[in-house]
């Protein structure tokens, strides 16, 4: 007898390890979005969101922004639904609406940093005059990175985690805490 998908996610969630409650969750992008208007006040940036892991962060963070944005997205993904980044997939590119703009990135989480350390290159190349990164959670794994975020959420540990929008084989983006899958 097999297990069904719904069934077999719902139990990677049972085993989880709760890293971040829905509350430290909220305080952690309320001292995001702080950060970000003290640096950003005097800007009209355009803020580039990283489909699909940053659309809760994204969509939560913008409401908090107090000074005029425009938006746009982009997707690029190294995971799919697997659990290790592989080869890098632009699904959507920056794209020319960047030339002399302070461009602000917001994805989910900065793992190895290679997508974040890409759209910077790309962003540039395009010609925007400065970049800044959002990341709501930074993974700490204890090796350089090619790339820092400016404004970082919450530092997890070298786990796989799931919430928040990031996800466990493309299921429980949608949950409002950060879990750790459970460690074989």
């Amino acid at each position: 007898m097999s297990i069904l998908p719904a069934q077999r996610y719902r139990e990677i969630r049972q085993q989880a390890e709760l890293l971040y409650s829905a509350e430290q969750v909220q305080a952690s992008l309320h001292k995001v979005a702080q950060q970000i208007n003290a640096a950003l006040a005097n800007e009209h940036p355009l803020v580039l969101s990283v489909m699909g892991g940053a659309v809760v962060f994204t969509g939560q963070l913008l409401p908090l922004l107090d000074f005029p944005l425009d938006f746009d997205y982009v997707h690029v993904s190294r995971y799919g639904d697997a659990r290790q980044g592989g080869q890098m997939h632009w699904k959507v590119e920056p794209r020319e609406n960047v030339r002399g703009r302070v461009v602000l990135v917001l994805d989910d989480v900065l793992d190895e940093g290679h997508t974040l350390e890409a759209l910077r290159q790309r962003v540039m190349q395009l010609g925007a005059s400065k970049f800044y990164s959002a990341v709501f959670a930074d993974k700490m794994h204890g090796k350089p990175k090619p790339i820092y975020a400016d404004f970082v959420g919450v530092e997890l540990p070298n786990r796989f985690v799931f919430g928040y929008g990031m996800d466990v084989e493309g299921a429980w983006r949608n949950l409002p805490a950060i879990y750790a899958v459970k460690e074989k």
